[in-house]
């Protein structure tokens, strides 16, 4: 007899039959088991081994806000610079606390949710026959109906510290996540953006540098219609992110125009020297930097969305989405002849925000 012949009970070409299953049949010869004897849990039948599992299940639940409490504090109590060593791994400490508090936590509600399902909710088997994709109104009822049957079975209104305790548990372990939105910035309140994003390290004094070379601009040394990009020579004492910072807001141009071809406000008389005026590198508009002069009309226009800026009138817009005219920086000589800054900008520089005051921005008609 093939092997074919033996599993399908026909050696003699009577295909189609059904297999023999019964325990008198010589070819098989281990009888159906059928299904097997349900046999109850110890929780089932030991109050006490329930109580046991109740037990262990909360205390799992309820170490979870613990470790979220400890994820905060270490947020606000473990500085930012601390590294700890463990062989050749160097790694910042408050980064190691979040990962295992966070990670513990998200672990304990794991295996307390598995240990409540395996250990205390009802226990037996359980047939689902498939059915058509639409439900009527009868399997809505039903469905409701086996809903309301699993909350019973669960044993969460007999037990009612498990749902205490899981819903603590849910509650307080996003309590990292909200914490960490912090990362996302600094509030920004009126204080912190005149410290910050209002301000540039440009002051009373400090010389206009070259921003290639970091030299010096001496003022006899510019020519009519010449535009220099320049620095605040005390950049060069910044390194790092401080160093982009500044450097993104203190950009600036230093020009040269024929005084009798523009117009300078009787309040900016003292912001010139011989013609030669200063403005911000950095377009109102989104803050793209500039320097694409235009000697003849005084206009300088922006590369990314044209907005073209008149610097013969004190920076004023005269084309494009920019709304706001081109800082200026008042200047004057010192006692070497080199162009030094007779104060800060005295507006933000950069593109526009919701929090910025724009009562001291430069108008047309402006005197």
């Amino acid at each position: 007899m093939t092997d074919l012949e033996h599993r399908t009970g026909d050696s003699h070409g009577g295909g189609g039959r059904e297999l023999a299953t019964t325990v008198d049949d010589p070819r098989f010869p281990v009888p159906d088991p059928g299904e097997p004897e349900h046999l109850p849990r110890l929780t089932d039948v030991d109050e006490d081994a329930a109580d046991r599992a109740t037990r262990q299940v909360a205390t799992m639940f309820g170490l979870v806000p613990v470790l979220a409490i400890i994820f905060v504090v270490s947020y606000f109590a473990i500085p930012k610079d601390a590294y700890i060593d463990f062989g050749p791994l160097h790694t910042g400490l408050q980064h190691l606390v979040f990962g295992l508090t966070l990670g513990l936590a998200l672990v304990l509600i794991g295996v307390g949710a598995i240990q409540w399902a395996r250990q205390l909710m009802d226990d037996h088997e359980a047939v689902d026959y498939r059915h058509g994709a639409s439900s009527s109104d009868e399997e809505r009822e039903e469905t409701v109906a086996i809903l309301e049957q699993g909350i019973a079975e669960s044993g969460i209104t007999r037990r009612k510290v498990l749902g205490r305790s899981l819903l603590g548990a849910l509650g307080l372990v996003a309590l990292p996540g909200v914490v960490l939105l912090a990362d996302l910035g600094p509030w920004p309140t009126r204080k912190f953006i005149d410290r910050t994003i209002a301000t540039t390290i440009w002051k009373e004094g400090i010389r206009l540098v070259n921003d290639v070379t970091y030299v010096p601009i001496k003022a006899d040394q510019i020519q009519i219609g010449q535009l220099i990009n320049a620095q605040p020579e005390n950049l060069q004492d910044l390194h790092g992110t401080e160093f982009l910072q500044e450097k993104a807001k203190a950009s600036i141009i230093v020009v040269r125009m024929n005084p009798n071809t523009i117009k300078i406000p009787d309040s900016r008389q003292d912001w010139q020297v011989g013609g030669i005026l200063c403005y911000s590198k950095i377009c109102t508009h989104v803050g793209c930097p500039i320097s694409l002069w235009e000697q003849q009309t005084h206009h300088l226009l922006c590369p990314c969305h044209q907005s073209t800026f008149d610097l013969g009138d004190s920076g004023v817009v005269v084309f494009g989405p920019a709304a706001r005219s081109l800082p200026q920086l008042p200047i004057t000589v010192d006692a070497e002849g080199y162009l030094v800054a007779r104060d800060g900008f005295n507006v933000p520089t950069g593109p526009s925000y919701f929090e910025r005051d724009s009562r001291n921005d430069f108008q047309q008609g402006d005197n």
